[in-house]
């Protein structure tokens, strides 16, 4: 979800059964595939961004991206406020106009991380003004604004006729979420997609702003749309006939925001086949009514060596009323989709109602949100950058049970989608399952699974602990399909209660954990704590908050230690 969704996911909450949860963190770790598959350690990946005050130091809902014809790069990406100006007293608002689309580089599979810094519209020193950015560069500029909801994606660049190929070099693709710059319509309706480009990421790592093109606005808007979660992708294989082509799903919210019995929601894939600079739409699923039946939401998108493309999200079965993860299929390119299919294995939503929010939480009272716990991920072992290798090997992980045991599900295929292996949960014995995301290496030998976790129940009160973690994992493939998996990384764990959402109310976490691999490593992002300070002051008037008592709301500044609020991007 975009940071500044918040209107629209507190009327989604109260239609749609259990679909919530929070983003205050972003990690990343690369794991190198030695014999033993040897655990790594982390490295900050977000070191552009301060460890103080709230809410500069806040970031969460992570992605990456690997550059498959050059494996050594890696990109990330976050919603990170480094850019905001930080409370005034006990307000702590988004920032009119500043940008949270935080982007990060590293062209050492990992090792270390460059953060860098542009000029944009910034509120570092308190007062709005043009100055240093740490996040996507040329919104202000075009009138725009970015509004996170990252996703990253590696495909080959076009030449001076519209050929791809490698040889051509690389480009980064960057969908996010952005709204108009204060008193300005550069474009209609509440929130849309927009997708940046680079190929020169060298450059753009050093900080050049002229290493990206404009950003392109992709979705098409009425004055009621407010398009959200959205995912980006390139054909990356050479073996594809629709090699070069770029892909990109999002929901497409009609109404919601002018009156709560208007929220019709279809899922929209838009196609590119010139690199990025134009698009074309389509309506993949029906625009259904969120109060009859959730539409599919959460969407993931992946193409196989022979061009074949992938969407993925979770909704409801409009006959039994219950929630599965459904595949809607492409075969040529994008210029045509097949009817939604239903992956058979119904799912639960983990969580607990948290009347404050109006949505569920899964840590304890005043929690993160967790409304995409049971959205699907997926990757697919396409062979790229040639597709020589492939074995089109499909893998899904989603997060399914109750909050009580909330499973951490590993799910494959390896016939395009038509069947599917047992659901069988993944993760430590101990570990209460959050966000989850896999990646498969290119050749298919090799799966990653990292998934955000709690270690403790779900707390009745905001007094006691809490601990939240990230873990890696990892399982060999053999002709008989994936084998058991081991634990390669744990990170070190927070307190989840140092998090926060601006409003103060309820800690903030995200939407998503994220992965990628190649032939020798693997790399994830999740959210996390460990640097995250938990405020008791915070803590009682949230409890407060959820009983109806009088505690009047902190100043985080001068009520709460000076660490608050911070989440982080680490790598390995």
């Amino acid at each position: 979800m975009s940071l500044s969704s918040r209107s629209k996911v507190g009327f989604l909450l109260s239609l749609i059964s259990f679909v919530v949860l929070a983003g205050v963190l972003v990690m990343n770790l690369a794991f190198q595939r030695p014999a033993a598959h040897a655990a790594s350690t982390d490295v900050l990946v977000s070191n552009g961004s301060p460890s103080t005050p709230f809410p500069r130091n806040k970031q969460n809902e992570p992605a990456i991206a690997v550059n498959a014809n050059h494996p050594n790069i890696l990109v990330a990406g976050s919603n990170d406020e480094v850019d905001l100006a930080p409370c005034v007293g006990n307000s702590c608002p988004f920032t009119p106009g500043v940008g949270v689309s935080g982007i990060y580089f590293s062209s050492d599979s990992g090792t270390s991380w460059t953060q860098p810094t542009y000029t944009g519209w910034s509120a570092r020193s308190g007062t709005p003004g043009v100055g240093p950015i740490g996040t996507l560069p040329k919104y202000f500029e075009s009138g725009l604004v970015s509004d996170g909801d990252p996703g990253l994606a590696f495909g080959p660049s076009p030449d001076a006729s519209g050929h791809f190929s490698w040889s051509n070099g690389s480009r980064l693709y960057y969908s996010n979420l952005t709204s108009n710059f204060p008193g300005m319509q550069t474009f209609k309706g509440f929130e849309a997609i927009a997708v940046s480009r680079t190929d020169d990421v060298a450059a753009a790592a050093a900080g050049s702003a002229d290493a990206w093109m404009n950003p392109v606005l992709v979705s098409k808007q009425s004055s009621t749309t407010f398009s959200d979660k959205e995912q980006v992708w390139a054909d990356n294989a050479s073996s594809s006939p629709f090699f070069g082509n770029v892909y990109l799903c999002w929901a497409s919210f009609r109404g919601q925001e002018i009156s709560p019995n208007a929220a019709p929601a279809p899922l929209i894939v838009a196609v590119s086949r010139d690199g990025g600079q134009t698009w074309t739409q389509h309506q993949i699923t029906a625009a259904a009514n969120n109060g009859q039946i959730q539409p599919l939401d959460g969407c993931t998108i992946r193409t196989d060596s022979k061009g074949n493309v992938y969407v993925f999200g979770v909704g409801t079965d409009p006959t039994t009323k219950q929630h599965f993860e459904y595949l809607v299929p492409s075969t040529n390119g994008g210029q045509n989709w097949g009817r939604p299919i239903l992956i058979p294995g119904a799912l639960t939503h983990p969580g607990e109602f948290d009347p404050v929010q109006g949505r569920p939480v899964q840590d304890g009272v005043a929690g993160a949100r967790n409304d995409l716990t049971w959205a699907p991920s997926v990757d697919i072992a396409n062979g790229a950058p040639m597709g020589s290798d492939a074995t089109n090997r499909i893998v899904l992980t989603y997060v399914s049970g109750t909050t009580a045991a909330p499973h951490v599900v590993f799910r494959e295929s390896t016939d395009g989608g038509t069947t599917w292996s047992v659901p069988r949960n993944i993760e430590t014995p101990g570990d209460f399952g959050y966000y989850t995301a896999p990646a498969i290496s290119p050749n298919g030998s090799d799966v990653y699974v990292v998934y955000n976790a709690f270690t403790t129940p779900f707390q009745p009160t905001t007094s006691t602990p809490r601990s939240l973690v990230g873990v890696v994992l990892h399982a060999d493939v053999a002709s008989g399909g994936t084998s058991a998996f081991t634990e390669i990384h744990r990170g070190l764990p927070g307190d989840p209660r140092g998090s926060s959402a601006n409003s103060l109310t309820d800690e903030f976490l995200g939407d998503y954990v994220y992965a990628a691999a190649t032939r020798t490593y693997g790399a994830a992002v999740w959210n996390d704590v460990r640097n995250a300070t938990d405020c008791p002051a915070v803590d009682a008037w949230r409890e407060s908050l959820q009983n109806g008592g009088s505690v009047p709301k902190p100043a985080p500044g001068t009520d709460c230690p000076p660490t608050f609020g911070n989440s982080d991007i680490f790598g390995g």
